[in-house]
């Protein structure tokens, strides 16, 4: 049996760092949606017990390391599943960008596996085993949009943002994510307004949600990565109405409504940047059956 699933991406409206927990993790909250922009995970059962990683993908590890690859094993223990699966996964989402695009893999494994494997959990069960692989697998698993909460696992769905482009820009480089958090400074931060993102997204005001966008950690990586803050100065002068990095970046996106001013920055990006991608909002969440 065969069944192809699909993983998008998300990007971060807002993403505040309130402080260090005693577990090492950071107490956070994000306002996240999906992208249209989507890796395409195919799952194969096997009748013999293990699990197997497909990737045409260099940077994409095919063993243990590989977060869809956890999410199979953590099933396939956690409910004494003796068939095994391969997993092939056909990356378009970049990898090591700030766009979960690991984590929504991982997510995917988890929805299709539930349906290959007859187990019949809930989006919530499902949600709370992918907090035990990586902190944004909750939330990609509902898909959507939502704040999330604690380390990323504790979702709450919101509404969708306005219907728009989302022009994406990532620089061919990686980022650490745990270098940033480590020279983040707590104490000199301007902390995005959520409640504010939230009741913009709540009425649907497209202008107020272009206004609310924050990220606590994008002046750390801007300082980190100078080639950072010159997409990010170019997507602004292209005209975009919003721009932010996405997670602990490098991925740049812009928020547009109009068509030809997209096309206008998605062209003037490629002279500037490795991968440019212009894909509309998802919003909303996966429906379970």
């Amino acid at each position: 049996m065969k069944l192809l699933v699909k993983a998008p991406a998300k990007i971060n409206l807002s993403l505040d760092v309130l402080h260090k927990r005693p577990d090492g993790y950071h107490e956070v909250e994000m306002i996240m949606t999906t992208i249209d922009l989507a890796d395409r995970i195919e799952l194969t059962l096997l009748n013999e017990d293990k699990i197997n990683i497909l990737t045409h993908n260099r940077f994409v590890p095919d063993d243990q390391r590989n977060l869809a690859f956890q999410a199979a094993k953590l099933l396939k223990e956690r409910f004494a599943i003796k068939e095994g699966v391969t997993i092939a996964i056909e990356k378009n989402i970049p990898v090591a960008a700030g766009l979960a695009g690991g984590s929504s893999d991982a997510a995917a494994t988890l929805r299709g596996l539930n349906k290959l494997w007859n187990l019949g959990l809930s989006l919530d069960q499902l949600a709370e085993l992918g907090a035990e692989i990586g902190s944004d697998v909750s939330f990609c698993v509902y898909g959507g949009t939502a704040l999330a909460k604690g380390r990323g696992e504790l979702i709450t769905e919101i509404p969708a943002p306005p219907t728009c482009w989302v022009i994406l820009a990532k620089p061919f480089i990686g980022v650490s994510t745990a270098e940033v958090y480590r020279r983040l400074d707590l104490k000199n931060v301007h902390h995005p307004n959520i409640g504010k993102m939230i009741e913009a997204l709540q009425t649907k005001d497209y202008d107020k949600v272009c206004g609310q966008v924050g990220n606590v950690l994008e002046e750390v990586t801007l300082h980190l990565y100078p080639e950072v803050a010159q997409i990010k100065e170019q997507m602004k002068r292209f005209g975009a109405d919003a721009v932010l990095m996405s997670g602990s970046g490098p991925t740049v996106f812009g928020l547009v409504q109009h068509d030809s001013r997209m096309h206008r920055i998605y062209n003037g990006l490629r002279g500037f940047c490795d991968q440019v991608f212009a894909v509309r909002l998802l919003g909303e969440r996966f429906p379970i059956d």
